[in-house]
């Protein structure tokens, strides 16, 4: 794969950036608002609910450990048709899901194929765009969490209109199939090159790694809780499907906008003042569904949505940053959401146990409050003068 130079090329890239961006997210983001009817079809509980986020999210780790090598063996064409064919499957069969069990591997399958695409992609961008990374990898990001926000939205819509619920989760393959039919013209067929010998032993030698990995857990485990349990928050408390649907399209549009905008604002190679701005502004969204959960929710999950939208987007253009070669930054990138998966998935779980021992989803949110302060910690230490010695042995 050599980088796009003809513009023909690079709007092909882009058009594929936004396609796969909005398919990432709407199996994850889909079911919360029509929650009930999942649970009263299928005779799952909270805790069997959270499993529908805890382990795809679970699977995105793992498989991100794997990803590197696996693009290196198959090649980037072949990789990405494969997991965006999983990922259209995965939504496809939820039309025929008898139990509970089989729309947990439904969403098993979904994981698989995000997995790798979501590993695979960061480094997929600085090679194609090497001088605009930012800005890029800010679309991409905009497209992520604006596909949580169509997820969110037409699943009751779909619901309310005549189908089942698991007819309203079937339609988002339709999406995937258009994916998977762009990058099998956009992509090129050649293969990647071989990993360097000891590439991922040697950064996972380094302290930074582990760091952003952290960072990005502990954040994303914010964004697994709100998708998987702010509607039903607002449900216990009086709102229906519809309107509690309308809370995670809001937070999700807000991440899209934010996602990409601060990218634009985020002049100069030290990431930390934004990264700060955007964990200050989930901490505001946090302590608001905490303290004031019935006053201005809107307004809540729309700070809250800007904060996890735009910090997305800044910790995979840190990781980025670290290294100047596109197959070593990449690499990082797909440890750091290895990891970060990995912790990201224990969030809704957290919150459900909470949800079962108190009878209320607002320890929860003290939870997550907590966490962006540990991150806000970390965060002093990305200073970009000192990523050389950071990822020295690299």
């Amino acid at each position: 794969m050599t980088t796009a130079s003809r513009p023909v090329e690079q709007g092909a890239m882009l058009l594929l950036v936004v396609l796969i961006g909005l398919n990432l997210r709407p199996f994850l983001t889909g079911p919360g608002p029509i929650i009930e009817p999942i649970r009263a079809g299928t005779g799952l509980g909270y805790v069997g609910m959270a499993m529908l986020t805890l382990l795809p999210t679970l699977l995105m780790g793992v498989g991100a450990f794997a990803s590197p090598r696996l693009q290196a063996r198959w090649g980037t064409r072949r990789g990405m048709l494969t997991a965006l064919l999983l990922l259209m499957l995965g939504s496809g069969l939820r039309l025929l899901v008898p139990d509970g069990t089989t729309l947990i591997l439904t969403a098993l399958l979904c994981g698989l194929g995000v997995a790798f695409v979501q590993s695979a992609f960061p480094g997929i961008i600085k090679q194609y765009f090497p001088g605009r990374v930012a800005m890029v990898t800010g679309l991409y990001s905009a497209m992520i969490m604006g596909g949580g926000a169509i997820g969110a939205q037409l699943t009751p819509l779909l619901a309310g209109g005549g189908h089942d619920w698991r007819a309203a989760l079937a339609w988002l393959a339709l999406p995937a199939a258009i994916a998977l039919a762009c990058a099998w013209r956009t992509l090129s067929d050649r293969q990647s090159r071989p990993l360097e010998p000891g590439l991922a032993r040697r950064l996972l030698a380094r302290p930074r790694t582990w760091q952003l990995m952290l960072c990005f857990g502990l954040v994303n485990a914010g964004y697994s809780t709100m998708v998987t349990w702010l509607a039903p928050y607002y449900q216990q408390q009086g709102w229906s499907a519809a309107d509690s649907a309308g809370l995670v399209a809001v937070m999700a549009l807000a991440q899209a906008l934010f996602a990409v905008g601060i990218t634009l604002l985020a002049r100069g190679r030290d990431r930390r003042p934004w990264l700060w701005l955007t964990l200050l502004l989930q901490a505001t969204g946090y302590a608001g569904l905490l303290f004031w959960p019935g006053q201005c929710p809107l307004l809540w999950a729309a700070v809250c949505g800007m904060g996890l939208g735009g910090n997305f987007s800044l910790s995979l253009v840190t990781a980025l940053d670290h290294l100047p070669a596109a197959q070593q930054a990449g690499a990082l990138t797909a440890l750091m959401q290895g990891g970060g998966f990995l912790i990201a998935a224990m969030g809704p779980l957290a919150v459900s146990l909470v949800r079962e021992a108190s009878g209320s989803f607002a320890g929860g949110w003290a939870l997550h409050l907590g966490l962006v302060g540990v991150v806000m910690l970390i965060c002093l230490r990305f200073d970009p003068r000192r990523y050389p010695q950071a990822m020295a042995t690299a």
